[in-house]
């Protein structure tokens, strides 16, 4: 080799170290990327991707959700809730029309309410008004049980004959999922209920239907709906489903009686109440229909006193043991423990949820 060429070649070498140490700078320079797989480092030219759809549609249901407002009959704690989803805004009368004849679904209550397409609020469907939506719930748990596959299954019929009625797509839940939830529910309530009963014997004569509406009244207890029972009311509403501003409250936001005392019903059907003959009555307490707030075990305890020496009667309980003052203290204990635990599910004593599901 010649002079002459081995400087070319030197000079090749040189240049070729240059502009390797050039680029190595500039792609230091450059901010650091992520690996791409071999597939996408095949692609040499930039392209600009739309985000995806998925995400988004999950984020603009996330503000959709948090900006609607919340049912004040369906609770997802305790009812096992299926959107009813339109095209287009459906009247109230059309809904009407097709809603199922029974609101029950073997031994659990169900209902449909629609979104008012002006209001956003949600409401049982009423004529005059559209919707823009709906959706229905079953109650998952009550006295009678857990919700089951087969009332699950007839809760599904029923809503799906009247989403197709109104042109709706419906979102049913799992069945297996709900059913377990309902199981659940089901444990929980089971072992967190309490119905108290206390008797009222006669230690003397026995007594009137007359007499004992006569000093029950003096009580504050008033005649039920059923014969052979009187209620005590919450302190909150009278009666007659008015309350003290003088404003009439709806049937389902009634509360329930504090106290109700029962007795014989075919001597409360007597035609001549003097005369029927009744040697004991029953007072009881539906602990979880009342809020701890109002007192109920206090008032349980004092109307169950105060009747006693009011009618000559002795206190005993269902197998005719005499219930004494230490008895009722243990019981007023075993009930903070229970309300405490209702809080902690969020289903306080007297809450909306606490009725329905101890009904």
């Amino acid at each position: 080799m010649t002079l002459m060429s081995a400087l070319a070649v030197l000079a090749a070498l040189v240049l070729a170290g240059v502009v390797a140490q050039g680029a190595w700078s500039a792609r230091k320079a450059k901010p650091r990327r992520a690996d791409l797989p071999k597939a996408e480092a095949a692609r040499t030219e930039p392209t600009m991707h739309a985000a995806p759809a998925e995400p988004a549609g999950a984020l603009g249901e996330h503000w959709a959700a948090a900006s609607r407002k919340p049912s004040a009959r369906l609770d997802p704690l305790i009812d096992a809730i299926a959107p009813i989803l339109l095209e287009a805004p459906v009247s109230g009368e059309l809904a009407l029309m097709h809603l199922p004849p029974s609101r029950r679904a073997g031994t659990k209550p169900f209902l449909i309410e629609g979104m008012n397409a002006e209001s956003a609020d949600w409401e049982l469907p009423q004529a005059g008004q559209r919707y823009s939506e709906f959706q229905a719930g079953v109650q998952m748990a009550n006295r009678s049980g857990a919700l089951n596959e087969i009332e699950f299954s007839e809760f599904v019929q029923k809503l799906q004959a009247f989403a197709d009625s109104v042109g709706g797509l419906v979102e049913v839940p799992d069945m297996l999922d709900v059913v377990a939830r309902a199981r659940e529910l089901d444990a929980f309530a089971s072992g967190h209920d309490a119905q108290l009963a206390i008797v009222l014997r006669a230690n003397g004569a026995a007594w009137s239907v007359g007499y004992i509406q006569q000093m029950a009244g003096r009580r504050g207890f008033v005649p039920g709906v059923l014969p052979g029972r009187l209620v005590l009311p919450a302190a909150d509403l009278r009666p007659d489903g008015i309350d003290p501003s003088g404003k009439a409250v709806l049937a389902q936001e009634i509360a329930p009686p504090v106290l109700v005392l029962t007795f014989d019903a075919h001597a409360a059907l007597a035609e001549d109440p003097n005369i029927s003959s009744v040697r004991e009555v029953t007072l009881s307490l539906d602990v979880p229909q009342t809020a701890e707030s109002a007192e109920p075990f206090p008032a349980w305890h004092d109307a169950a006193r105060n009747l006693a020496a009011d009618m000559d009667a002795s206190t005993v309980d269902d197998r005719g043991q005499t219930i004494t003052l230490h008895a009722f203290a243990g019981i007023g204990n075993d009930l903070g423990n229970l309300y405490r635990a209702l809080e902690s599910r969020d289903l306080a004593a007297g809450s909306q949820a606490a009725r329905r599901l101890f009904s």
